[in-house]
């Protein structure tokens, strides 16, 4: 049997009460430090100050970056490593500020005694991983903030969404609890050439209707994400396989796949190993959109059983999974937006994973009998974005005057209490391409009040949209933020909230203008890798990109045409 254990290096941590909560915090970033080394890091680290500068960056020569700043002129060599060009371009987002940087999330979860069961960085609860703890836990239920947004595993872009076609469906390649690359659907790997990789795809394994497992459907599923003319379906998934220009069937004797790529891909089976659920094609070609939203064939290890969509999705065990059957019976994933909602069913025993458990409920837990808080840092960077096509946001000066109004420790300290660390760049400690030298902003009142007459904006009048329930305390955080940037003197700021489902129908249709033009978003990189978050989120063509900057495009391409030194 596969292991069952969390796909990351170290072990699931135990929150003590909250009159402890710096040892708490302490516990965390200690399992935070064991996912570095589970990314393998290597490779140089910037250089210079991490003080944002006031002015754009620009390229002076071939081979030499001119910052400059108010009070100083710093020349930085061209980087000769992947590593170093990401490490630039997250140095690039601190100073130009599209983001006001936040923190990394905690990932805090109720869990019965019924069950055996630790959390994963990248938030993804699989129940294979379950295991019954009494005679009680044979039948699993897990409530998390959201329910799904339909049941096409190639149609979303949301965590809640991910924990629920995951059941089901599976890619071709996987991490064990070390990180490390394994094999699911595709039994070997390797790279052919600069611009080919080649997968074989693993024999007797069936669908859940019966129909065998081929290359084709494996080919076809790759290229239903990246090729908006395949499947009836233009996916918003195609920059998780980012540099992949299609796939084809290589060899139908010896099951072979041949993905063909726009240049080096130095992570391509690291995105392998994190996305790309493999489909029926002959199943998707027969049925409609609504079809595939509302029913499942995939070949993992549990079986759709009942979808009552926006309420309950139920799952039985694949008794005929190619692996050996999961160790639970049944796997029900319901929803409450209200974290106490969550918590009162764990501690009534109708629930036995209660997703996203907020600091002040956390001893409410610890003290039950029956149940205890399992927690770890996660992958997930929450930021707020700002739009840099719009009034005020398109002035990098007054981003950078966000910022300095901005009281991370503040909000780390009071309302996250401590279940947090503060970032100032998109790529989160531990992961390729962190820039080690970047700091988040320190708050700075007076430099916000100034920066912002010098951005000609004094006087504007900003709106912070927030969605409801769906990251850690997000609401109270994005209030925090809007108080503390209304206290620049000559800046008037609010904030809003909307429900989830809302923000994402305005940030993934692939078009700028219909975001807010200042939003809270939280971001998974299940990768371990910079470019993952970057591009997706800050490149000019990224499938989420609020910002648009030709030298950041330029740090990314060249990253992507390096080796990566963490493979």
């Amino acid at each position: 049997m596969r292991d069952r254990t969390p796909a990351y290096k170290g072990s699931s941590h135990i929150v003590p009460g909250m009159s402890d909560r710096d040892s708490s915090r302490r516990q965390f970033l200690q399992a935070a430090g064991s996912a570095t080394a589970a990314v393998a890091l290597a490779g140089c680290t910037g250089g210079g100050d991490s003080t944002p500068t006031d002015e754009a960056t620009e390229t002076s020569g071939d081979d030499m970056e001119t910052t400059t700043a108010a009070e100083e002129t710093t020349e930085r060599p061209e980087p000769d490593t992947r590593d170093g060009y990401l490490q630039r371009a997250n140095r690039h987002t601190h100073e130009q500020a599209p983001w006001v940087f936040l923190h990394r999330q905690y990932s805090v979860y109720g869990q019965s005694s019924d069950i055996e069961w630790q959390p994963r960085t990248d938030e993804r609860v699989a129940a294979y991983a379950i295991e019954p703890a009494t005679d009680a836990g044979d039948d699993v239920v897990m409530t998390q903030s959201q329910m799904d947004s339909g049941l096409d595993p190639q149609d979303h872009r949301e965590t809640p969404t991910d924990n629920i076609v995951l059941q089901a469906y599976e890619g071709l390649l996987e991490r064990d609890r070390e990180g490390a690359i394994v094999e699911t659907l595709a039994t070997d790997y390797e790279r052919l050439d600069e611009t080919t990789v080649q997968f074989t795809v693993r024999d007797n394994v069936s669908f859940h209707s019966g129909d065998s497992l081929t290359p084709e459907d494996v080919a076809f599923s790759i290229n239903r994400i990246v090729q908006s003319d395949v499947g009836d379906l233009e996916s918003p998934q195609v920059d998780q396989l980012i540099g992949v220009e299609g796939a084809e069937v290589a060899s139908a004797d010896d099951r072979t796949v041949n993905v063909n790529l726009s240049g080096l891909n130095p992570i391509v089976f690291a995105s392998f190993a994190t996305y790309c659920d493999v489909m029926n094609k002959s199943w998707v070609e027969s049925n409609d959109s609504a079809y595939i939203n509302q029913n499942m064939e995939g070949t993992g290890p549990f079986v759709l059983s009942n979808y009552e969509q926006g309420v309950e999705v139920a799952f039985q065990r694949n008794d005929d999974y190619w692996d050996d059957p999961a160790a639970i019976s049944t796997f029900t994933i319901n929803s409450a937006s209200e974290s106490s909602t969550r918590v009162n069913r764990l501690l009534s025993d109708e629930t036995d994973i209660a997703v996203n458990v907020p600091p002040q409920e956390v001893s409410r837990v610890e003290n039950s009998d029956d149940a205890s808080i399992a927690a770890v840092p996660s992958t997930r960077v929450i930021f707020n974005a700002m739009r840099y096509d719009v009034e005020p946001f398109d002035s990098p000066t007054f981003r950078q005057a966000v910022n300095y109004a901005v009281d991370l420790d503040s909000i780390i300290e009071n309302v996250l209490q401590t279940f947090g660390s503060a970032t100032g760049q998109p790529t989160l400690e531990g992961f390729f391409g962190h820039n080690e030298d970047v700091d988040p902003y320190p708050r700075d009142l007076d430099r916000a009040e100034q920066l912002v007459e010098e951005s000609g904006y004094a006087g504007a009048e900003i709106e912070l949209v927030t969605p409801i329930g769906r990251y850690l305390k997000d609401v109270e955080i994005a209030q925090a933020v809007a108080s503390q940037v209304d206290e620049i003197p000559n800046v008037s700021a609010t904030a809003r909230q909307v429900e989830f489902s809302t923000l994402v129908s305005q940030v993934t249709t692939g078009n700028i203008e219909d975001k807010p033009p200042w939003y809270l978003l939280g971001w998974g990189n299940a990768t371990f890798d910079a470019i993952q978050t970057i591009q997706p989120l800050l490149a000019s063509d990224g499938a989420l990109s609020s910002y648009k900057n030709e030298e950041l495009d330029r740090l990314l391409d060249e990253a992507q045409n390096l080796p990566s030194e963490s493979n």
